[in-house]
């Protein structure tokens, strides 16, 4: 795959995304083409930092680029992946009309929610209580880079943002079923941001007939970015082809 990365300007011209490229190569003998959407208030996109007052704003954009995605890819399959809070934005997306992509592939999706997360919003200021980039992945490099990434938010969850999360999942959770649509679900089973039991059982609740999942003993949140990533990749590789070949 050659993917694109995609930073939003909603000010620009027909709210045209800016492109930067990088070149991740764990998909490219497979063809596919790649986009990848920098959140509003994340990565190079404007907005106030991690700051989120609807997710549907962040699914609106992310409906933005599977647009121009299909435009510039005609009558290709469209697969939507979604990790973590993308994995709610790749959810609430989908479930707006499912009917014209050909799998949801989620990983460490936060669909299910966090309780010590959720519980925050009980305490008021909500305490400085970042992230440990530690608990990201059992290869250390994996979290120092997270730690020296400036693009990254290294600052306290925001009520504004938990808040957006807690009713988008609660939103997901009553929406409509995903009936036959593929979905790949992976998750490692000490994932510390995003508990493994409450995410299965809304995966679970999402109601495809088609459900391959794989948990990985010992992996942690970032599952691309784990020791076992090629092992990871490969069932999502292995996944996009099969449902390539259905269609």
């Amino acid at each position: 795959m050659s993917p694109d990365s995609w930073s939003f300007s909603r000010t620009a011209t027909a709210n045209t995304p800016a492109v930067t490229s990088t070149s991740p190569t764990a998909w490219s003998p497979d063809g596919a083409a790649v986009y990848s959407p920098d959140h509003l208030g994340h990565g190079l996109s404007e907005g106030e930092r991690a700051m989120i007052e609807t997710v549907e704003d962040l699914v609106d954009d992310f409906a933005l680029v599977g647009r121009i995605a299909a435009d510039e890819h005609p009558g290709l399959p469209v697969i939507v992946l979604g990790h973590s809070m993308g994995g709610i934005v790749a959810t609430a997306f989908v479930q707006r009309d499912p009917s014209p992509f050909a799998a949801l592939i989620l990983s460490g999706p936060a669909i299910g929610g966090n309780p010590d997360l959720i519980g925050l919003l009980e305490l008021d200021p909500i305490p400085d209580v970042p992230i440990d980039p530690a608990s990201l992945s059992r290869d250390p490099a994996v979290g120092e880079a997270y730690a020296n990434d400036e693009l990254v938010y290294h600052g306290p969850f925001k009520r504004e943002t938990l808040t957006a999360m807690n009713a988008a999942n609660e939103a997901i959770a009553a929406g409509p079923k995903l009936d036959e649509l593929p979905l790949l679900w992976v998750h490692g089973s000490a994932d510390a941001v995003v508990p493994l039991e409450p995410a299965r059982e809304a995966v679970h609740g999402l109601g495809t007939a088609d459900l391959e999942e794989h948990v990985y003993e010992g992996a942690a949140h970032e599952v691309f970015n784990e020791t076992n990533k090629d092992e990871v990749l490969d069932h999502v590789v292995g996944f996009a082809n099969r449902v390539r070949g259905a269609r």
